[in-house]
């Protein structure tokens, strides 16, 4: 299973929505970055990220993007294919 990258906040809900939607899938480690906790991660997520928003997921070094884009892509039927990759 590829490393999963979530920067997050403490108190995000989405971010929460998006650990449980990913363990769900049987994804047990996410290393999450909190942007909250270190503002310098913050601007390491604008830059790479281009978004100003939590959750950004990353699933291996692909940026799948927020809840939003990471719920769709399992509706689709793609998270499970990029998460056994």
């Amino acid at each position: 299973m590829p490393k999963i990258t979530m920067y997050s906040t403490g108190v995000c809900p989405y971010c929460q929505m998006a650990e449980r939607l990913l363990k769900a899938k049987g994804v047990t480690e996410i290393d999450k970055i909190r942007i909250d906790l270190d503002p310098a991660k913050r601007d390491e997520m604008m830059e790479k990220t281009q978004r100003r928003t939590v959750p950004q997921i990353y699933i291996g070094n692909k940026h799948v993007g927020g809840f939003d884009e990471l719920a769709a892509l399992d509706k689709a039927g793609g998270l499970v294919p990029l998460l056994a990759a």
